[in-house]
């Protein structure tokens, strides 16, 4: 389950942990010893180049009346000494409309590149967005000490541009807007060192361009997962990275918009707690000014206590902690988790239905204001856009084991489905109902969490849910045990000493209405909506049982 209950470890997740780290390895491997050799020799040459454009430009700037135009700014410069007024343009804001005006930029020097010394190319990134800025020698106005400058500038470093917008007569192919700017002033504000441990190009390159590479015969620098994650600022300033978290940032904002349009109201519940929320082994624990205390598994109980206070529906944005020792592509020992819990009136559909609006307005949304982030996506990771239905599909957990026995599959009818047959089920969920997005509830009482209502007409089976997509599993929920001695009786039966979770169990003995509740991962949800390969991909610095940094 993804943000609240335990999923078990199985052969299939141990198999599919094994898998990924061999997969990470050989692609660690594949930066050869030749061409690391190759790359740093790549690197001292460009250092060597830059370090005399810089004496050259040393020399010149003794006789350059232009000098105070361009060079490296002062710290004071930048030390908050005064506000000048001058107002800078985002490089997104750089259009047609802007054409013969004059404007400020700020943004990393992406490439640079002397034509001759008389004239030079420098593309200026910012925020995911590109523009080319051109210097021409031209009296009083260019030099060639800024020429020099210019080209000397390393990659990465952050630059201050100044000039006018010149909208050319052919496209431009080698950045995001289709106008240039004719420099008139140029000022590095920070530098970057030369030598980059990873290059944004190698970050950058997607799956197309290595099986390009290796047809014909062409080495190009594959960067491993690893070397990505411990240089992660610089992994995250690839077009693809931006997008991500940007869409991240996006799902963030609609799952609040909607529920707070809905009447719930955002809570922020403690992460210490005196026991484990979920159950199970895969807490962390810790020592509390002397007391035995753990981290959250998720906000279960608190949101719950949130109900018993006449709330009647809230929601939740926040860290979620599990101490799984579960190496695979969809696991981390810390995640966001998005929450929320509601009175129910009569039945647990009621989530259901607010699920379901929740989560299509989310897809709708992300599918209509994130062109751009997900065009950036899938320039590198490849993916078909997700299909959805207007009104999920829902299916009971009797209903997905028939689906699977007719398909040959046999499962256990009261057991949890592996990550394999998850899958399967979603294979055949697609190509019977058309959809990536579903909802499977009605599951075995056994292998859900102690605080889960069973079902009135089987207590085998209880009034919980999972939900779908592209075959994995992103949102976890039910109908809450409210009645107290019910509650202690499921608590103890999984192994929970309810000593550490009296004041939770207590809060249900002075009057609690019915109520139900979800938790679903963010990442996870970024993650599959983007069909993305690998967890760590939208965790911006992950925490997985090998990582604690950066």
């Amino acid at each position: 389950m993804a943000s609240e209950g335990t999923e078990k470890n199985n052969p299939a997740q141990s198999a599919e942990g094994s898998a990924f780290e061999v997969s990470n390895l050989q692609d660690e491997k594949s930066l050869s010893k030749k061409a690391a050799k190759k790359e740093a020799a790549k690197a001292e040459r460009l250092q060597k180049r830059q370090m005399a454009a810089a004496a050259a430009a040393a020399v010149v700037e003794e006789s350059d009346p232009l000098v105070g135009n361009y060079g490296d700014l002062p710290l004071e410069a930048v030390q908050s000494k005064e506000i000048s007024g001058r107002k800078w343009t985002g490089v997104g804001s750089l259009t047609h409309e802007l054409k013969d005006q004059q404007v400020l930029v700020r943004g990393r020097a992406h490439a640079a590149r002397g034509v001759s010394s008389k004239m030079a190319f420098l593309v200026v990134r910012e925020a995911g967005y590109t523009v080319q800025c051109v210097l021409n020698v031209s009296p009083g106005v260019v030099s060639k000490g800024m020429v020099k400058f210019l080209t000397g500038l390393s990659k990465e470093s952050i630059v201050d541009v100044e000039g006018i917008v010149i909208v050319p007569n052919i496209a431009i192919t080698g950045a995001s807007q289709q106008v240039e700017i004719h420099v008139r002033k140029v000022y590095c504000v920070s530098k970057s060192q030369p030598t980059l441990p990873i290059n944004l190009e190698d970050a950058a390159r997607s799956e197309k361009e290595f099986e390009k590479a290796e047809q014909t015969g062409e080495h190009v620098v594959r960067v491993g997962q690893d070397t990505r994650l411990n240089y992660r600022v610089l992994d995250l300033r690839t077009p693809a990275n931006q997008g991500i978290f940007r869409v991240q940032s996006y799902v963030s904002m609609l799952f609040r918009q909607v529920l707070i349009s809905e009447g719930f109201v955002e809570l922020h519940t403690p992460k210490l707690i005196a026991g484990a929320s979920e159950g199970g082994s895969s807490v962390f624990k810790l020592d509390y000014k002397g007391q035995p205390a753990c981290l959250a598994q998720s906000p279960q109980l608190h949101k719950q206590m949130a109900i018993c206070a006449d709330f009647g529906r809230v929601f939740e944005i926040g860290p979620v902690f599990r101490a799984e020792d579960s190496f695979t592509h969809r696991h981390l020992c810390e995640f966001t988790g998005l929450d929320l819990e509601m009175e129910i009136k009569e039945h647990y559909f009621e989530v259901l239905d607010v699920l379901d609006n929740l989560f299509v307005t989310i897809f709708d949304g992300l599918n209509e204001n994130c062109k751009k982030e997900l065009h950036a996506i899938n320039q590198q990771y490849p993916f078909e856009p997700l299909k959805y239905l207007r009104k999920t599909l829902r299916l009971t957990f009797p209903e997905g084991v028939q689906m699977l026995k007719e398909a040959g599959i046999e499962v256990d009818p009261f057991g949890d489905f592996n990550t394999e047959t998850e899958r399967k089920l979603g294979r055949l969920v697609r190509e019977k109902y058309d959809t990536d997005f579903y909802i499977l509830h009605r599951y075995p009482l056994a292998i859900r969490p102690f605080y889960t209502m069973p079902c009135i007409d089987d207590p085998r089976y209880s009034n919980s849910f999972d939900v779908f997509v592209r075959g994995e599993e992103i949102i976890s929920g039910a109908q809450r045990v409210h009645e107290p001695e019910f509650l202690t009786k499921r608590a103890k039966e999984c192994g929970i000493d309810v000593n550490t979770i009296s004041t939770y169990i207590d809060s249900f003995r002075w009057g609690a209405v019915p109520h139900g509740g979800l938790g679903v991962g963010l990442e996870r949800v970024v993650m599959l909506f983007c069909a993305l390969n690998n967890i760590r991909k939208t965790s911006l610095f992950p925490r997985d049982p090998q990582r604690l940094a950066p």
